[in-house]
């Protein structure tokens, strides 16, 4: 199946086979996953999200500091 990742960095595609992990996906795309939220249609996905179909997250850094 094909997730699309879509930010403020870009887009990409990550061919992935169902049931893998939002975290899973992340990794794939080489995106550290504790730089990130993902969302989909307005709710955040746990990273332990499993996908079952085709579908396009929003990922959206976060960052800290003073």
């Amino acid at each position: 199946m094909e997730v699309r990742l879509t930010g403020s960095d870009g887009e990409q595609s990550v061919h992935v086979e169902p049931g893998t992990t939002v975290r899973d996906v992340l990794h794939a795309a080489g995106i550290l996953a504790s730089m990130v939220i993902v969302s989909h249609e307005n709710v955040v996905l746990p990273h332990s999200t499993p996908l079952n179909s085709d579908v396009t997250l929003l990922v959206t850094t976060i960052s800290s500091g003073g």
